[in-house]
């Protein structure tokens, strides 16, 4: 085999290693925490705060309302009790039950508000954990099937470093010192030679050139000093 097929079928390999650790940088930068679960979640707990504040409001006005329904029977029992004679203290004693009646009707609808918001609040805390519940399955979903296709490339990472080490062995030292030098430099070393025309740079190569290049040996391109390759 020539040094010049040698090389190309090197370059070949070095391509796919860089096509297989792309995907495996991209992979890896996938895989961990997912943003909508986080932002999700955060919504959740969020609202959830906020249900526990309405139940807070809601028990501490169940028991202002039972405060003020003793508060009102003790007062309505005195009134009613034929026990006070005096008008002034009668009229007191009524005005006082007007005031916790009306304190007690106030507390009951301001009751009767919180629980409306409790039920809503209970409502959309069950939806945004159903979605949250659909992120979090498809998020683990995904997350199975990346790391599975990260096992994969990884496999052909060790199987491709394996077939270049192999393969290098072979070419010579020399061949291979240019070849890394120009990868480095151009980013491909090889390049293919058709219909007389070097395909790194897209240049009719002169025909002593273009002989050169069927011998198979190392033969750089005049133009861009690229390996020729033909096939």
């Amino acid at each position: 085999m020539s040094v010049a097929k040698q090389l190309y079928q090197l370059q070949e390999i070095d391509l796919e290693l860089e096509s297989h650790e792309q995907a495996v940088k991209q992979i890896t930068s996938q895989l961990g925490e997912s943003e909508s679960v986080i932002t999700a979640q955060n919504k959740v707990a969020m609202e959830q705060q906020g249900f526990e504040e309405l139940v807070r409001q809601q028990h501490s006005i169940e028991w202002e309302i039972d405060d003020v329904i003793t508060k009102l029977k003790t007062v309505e029992d005195e009134l009613y009790s034929g026990r006070i004679r005096n008008p002034k203290e009668l009229t007191n004693l009524q005005h006082e039950t007007d005031g916790l009646k009306s304190k007690r009707n106030r507390l009951e609808d301001r009751a009767l508000e919180i629980m409306d918001q409790v039920e809503l609040t209970t409502k959309s805390i069950a939806t945004m954990n159903d979605k949250l519940k659909a992120l979090e399955t498809e998020w683990q979903r995904q997350q199975e099937e990346m790391s599975a296709s990260l096992k994969q490339h990884e496999n052909m990472l060790v199987n491709l470093k394996q077939k270049r080490q192999s393969m290098s062995a072979e070419i010579d030292p020399q061949a291979i010192t240019i070849y890394d030098l120009l990868r480095k430099q151009k980013g491909t070393a090889v390049a293919k030679v058709e219909q007389g025309i070097c395909r790194g740079c897209r240049i009719s190569l002169p025909v002593n050139e273009l002989q050169r290049t069927k011998s198979g040996g190392l033969v750089q391109c005049s133009s861009c000093g690229r390996i020729m390759f033909l096939a």
